[in-house]
């Protein structure tokens, strides 16, 4: 009992239990037939909202206003200048990696850039540069839907033992974000940034340096997705990346990490991505339509906040 009482002050776990009851309800309706493939199914693309999820949430631990609009035109142009790059050719796959990493770590520090130069609110400078990048996409893409390698394709829709390939990606990108925040300074120093930045900087932490770094981490995360993502669908389009500017910042919030900045959660985007591909699909086999799934899913998602909100922040 106590350590269900433990284990209930985390707030993490809530987005785990939403998840599996909406599982429990999607499988009970199809009879049971459904549970693998609902479940692979799940983890697939839940993979690619925790890939972004993570940097969003990087993001957000620096405190209020600190968030990335340019998340989706980030996936969209990385995706579409690694698969140009690649050709279809199996030699370039990793040259393809690299490059969308580059872009990511362009993006970021032009990102940033805006927000210190110019100061302006990060909300606004990174909308902006979304419109450059998303129009940069655009310009290199010009109607056309290359194809990804054959071995990367084959990759990012296949498995281990059951398990999607690109889930297991997204697993060990969350280990190193784990570490990040919680072994090493750098995870410090972010977490006393979002709970005061006046602060910070008097206790000596180099707060242009570190928010500069999130920035292109988050960046670099929304490319490397791009770059899974483009290649699992079989080629990039002008808005692959459109459904995660949302789905970024819900999983962030759902998961648990604080809005306010300063304390940020991991697991809790695994169980609030996996919750989010199930509402949808739960919805879909019950037959409605999209209005009103929309509309209860978004009453779902405040209802999911509402009970991890009134519980005490009780640790990782």
């Amino acid at each position: 009992m106590i350590a269900l009482a433990v284990l209930g002050r985390k707030p993490w776990i809530w987005s785990f239990v939403a998840a599996i009851a909406v599982w429990i309800i999607t499988v009970l309706f199809t009879g049971g037939a459904s549970s693998i493939g609902l479940s692979q199914a799940a983890l697939t693309f839940a993979a690619f909202s925790v890939i972004v999820g993570i940097g969003q949430m990087f993001v957000i631990t620096l405190g209020p206003g600190n968030i990335d609009l340019s998340v989706p035109a980030t996936m969209t142009l990385a995706g579409t200048l690694a698969l140009k790059l690649m050709n279809v050719e199996d030699g370039m796959i990793v040259p393809g990696l690299l490059v969308s990493v580059v872009i990511g770590l362009g993006i970021g520090i032009g990102n940033y850039a805006l927000i210190k130069l110019l100061r302006i609110p990060p909300i606004i400078a990174t909308l902006s540069m979304s419109f450059i990048i998303q129009s940069t996409a655009i310009w290199s893409n010009r109607g056309l839907r290359i194809k990804p390698p054959e071995y990367l394709a084959e990759f990012t829709t296949s498995g281990v033992f059951g398990i999607p390939n690109v889930a297991i990606v997204a697993l060990l990108l969350s280990a190193l974000a784990w570490i990040l925040l919680e072994k090493t300074i750098y995870g410090r120093w972010i977490s006393a940034i979002g709970q005061s930045m006046f602060a910070a900087r008097m206790a000596g932490i180099p707060v242009d340096g570190t928010r500069l770094a999130t920035y292109v981490l988050c960046a670099i995360l929304a490319s490397i997705c791009g770059y899974l993502l483009a290649s699992f669908s079989g080629g990039a389009a002008l808005n692959m990346g459109a459904e995660y500017l949302l789905m970024s910042i819900a999983v962030v919030i759902i998961g648990g990490t604080a809005v306010a900045g300063g304390d940020s959660n991991v697991p809790g985007i695994w169980g609030a991505s996996l919750f989010m591909f199930l509402v949808v699909s739960m919805l879909n086999t019950y037959g409605f339509g999209a209005g009103p799934r929309l509309v209860l899913t978004g009453l779902i998602i405040i209802a999911v906040i509402l009970v991890a909100g009134g519980r005490p922040a009780g640790g990782r």
